[in-house]
């Protein structure tokens, strides 16, 4: 069926409006991935804690939330995109309440990983990222990148928000604040989704057997390199991410210069992302992902020799334009080789993945930590993941004239 605009169809002034919904649900219900990052140090020292157990939280938050968007994937699949929402916006709202009251680590962690990771913030990026792809043809690229951006958003507005709130009313109250503003503010939100895509009028932007890449592996191979490949990436992008206020504060510039370096990391992350989708438009996803893996790697490999203030701003802001499009550019590469109708499940589950190593990238970060007393191990272990997933990349970059070659062969 032919994918002309109409009225409120694919690529259609609706669906633009739409995104603009959907962009502002993942950058106000993003807080639950960047909260627990600048309460780290405060948790340690409140539970009594060390800094890999300080870090566990974040680990849970984002394990919660790889699981839960696959969870909340398969019922956008279902039953549309609003149904996953309203159940997100309860679990944001119950889970900084009960965080906000915890009296143990162990609370604190049950809520960081249960409420606010697995059925709160789940549903603001795999899921929303997969119905934006439904409603774009000619622009998917940039579309993806859009909704995808307001992961970053939320972690250049949170940041310094609740660092203010916790030094003027303490973080339990910082996190009472959270709660109200993701009920005033996302639930209206919710309202501009409840029109489902028609699935007759969304078709790949690439045969999944014939296209661009690798066309003689099969459905399940490219679905496994695309989950190794965002685990990868993901472990080594958590290093800077999640350590960087912890980082600032052991070299003695103090946790808000480290929170103020995550805001302009993931704020020049939000230019490299909507760049990145212009590009994916032009040269597709893989050669994208070949990008952006490939500057975030040598970005990654400057915090090691610099630890300098301004020099530690430079190489966070370098690194925030490095690795914005990696993301991103697996949704499009999802849409490129699967039917519209398998998209919430297939992108949630290659997102899954990224969650999973930005948790997993954090938790062993902390750890290394505690082992060696400095972050400069902890750099070369993300450097190592980040040379595995431009191996994979490239691999299937190579792959592409190999399966061009049989396929005209067997034609």
């Amino acid at each position: 069926m032919s994918t002309t605009s109409t009225a409120d169809g694919v690529d259609s002034p609706y669906a633009w409006r739409r995104l603009a919904a959907s962009l502002a649900l993942s950058t106000v219900g993003g807080v639950g991935l960047w909260s627990v990052v600048v309460v780290l140090p405060t948790i340690q020292t409140e539970f009594g804690v060390d800094r890999g157990s300080a870090s566990l939280p974040y680990f849970g938050t984002m394990l919660g939330a790889a699981f839960g968007g696959v969870f909340m994937g398969r019922l956008a699949d279902r039953f549309g995109i609003r149904v996953p929402i309203l159940i997100g916006i309860c679990g944001l709202v119950l889970g900084y309440i009960a965080a906000a009251n915890a009296t143990s680590y162990w609370q604190f962690l049950v809520a960081q990983a249960l409420l606010i990771g697995f059925f709160g913030t789940s549903v603001t990026f795999a899921p929303l990222v997969a119905d934006a792809s439904l409603w774009f043809v000619k622009r998917r690229g940039i579309a993806i990148a859009i909704v995808a951006s307001g992961n970053y958003l939320a972690g250049t507005v949170w940041p310094p928000l609740l660092t203010w709130a916790m030094a003027d009313v303490g973080w339990r109250q910082a996190y009472m604040g959270v709660a109200v503003i993701c009920l005033v503010l996302m639930l209206p939100l919710s309202f501009a989704l409840k029109r489902r895509a028609a699935m007759d009028d969304v078709v790949p932007t690439r045969s999944a057997n014939g296209g661009q890449g690798v066309a003689s592996m099969s459905p399940a191979t490219i679905q496994v390199l695309l989950v190794v490949a965002g685990l990868s990436c993901c472990i080594a992008m958590a290093m800077p991410q999640v350590h960087i206020v912890a980082y600032c504060g052991d070299l003695g510039y103090g946790v808000a210069r480290g929170a103020e370096m995550l805001s302009v990391m993931l704020g020049l992350g939000v230019v490299s992302r909507l760049l990145s989708g212009v590009i994916a438009d032009w040269i597709g996803g893989v050669r994208t992902l070949i990008l952006g893996s490939t500057l975030q790697c040598l970005a990654l490999a400057l915090y090691l020799p610099f630890d300098g203030l301004t020099s530690l701003y430079v190489v966070s802001a370098l690194f925030g334009l490095s690795q914005g499009g990696i993301v991103p550019s697996y949704a499009v590469i999802v849409r490129e080789y699967f039917p519209a109708r398998e998209a919430g499940a297939r992108v949630s589950l290659v997102m899954m993945a990224t969650v999973v190593g930005m948790a997993a990238g954090g938790w062993m970060s902390g750890e290394i930590y505690d082992w060696t007393g400095s972050y400069q191990a902890a750099f070369l272990h993300g450097i190592a993941w980040n040379l595995l997933n431009m191996s994979i990349a490239f691999w299937l970059l190579l792959g592409r004239p190999r399966s061009r070659a049989r396929a005209a062969a067997a034609a």
